[in-house]
């Protein structure tokens, strides 16, 4: 399965950005799709995710307010709109897919990487001045 993080790169604090998600084998319309971050020397961090159903969206405190979450149906993809970036935004940034044909991905478990049936390769965001 082919999940890839598209449109990372450098950034000036303050700075907007936005990354997609797109598959080549998936139909995500039946997924729900999170973006997790790992910057480095630190562990991965769930930063968002985007349920299939009720298009229900879930963001980390950290980036809650700066950053949307959007599936645009018609293209199969997830955008991460990511505004007002800060220097410890900076991170590789992954999709990843839960398959949610038999129901709801549970809020409990968004932020659980362990969860998620499929992963991307990251793409490389850096904030700095």
């Amino acid at each position: 399965v082919q999940l890839q993080a598209f449109g990372g790169g450098l950034v000036q604090p303050g700075d907007s950005l936005t990354l997609s998600c797109a598959t080549s084998r998936l139909v995500l319309d039946y997924y729900a799709v999170g973006w997790f971050r790992q910057a480095p020397g630190k562990e991965r961090e769930w930063v968002s995710c985007a349920s299939s159903w009720e298009d229900s969206t879930y963001y980390a405190d950290s980036v809650k307010g700066r950053f949307t979450i959007s599936r645009e149906r018609t293209k199969d993809a997830v955008f991460l709109q990511m505004n007002n970036l800060k220097p410890e935004d900076t991170a590789v940034y992954y999709c990843a897919a839960k398959d949610e044909t038999w129901g709801a991905f549970k809020a409990t478990d968004v932020m659980t990487a362990g969860q998620y049936d499929y992963w991307g390769k990251g793409t490389l965001v850096t904030v700095s001045s």
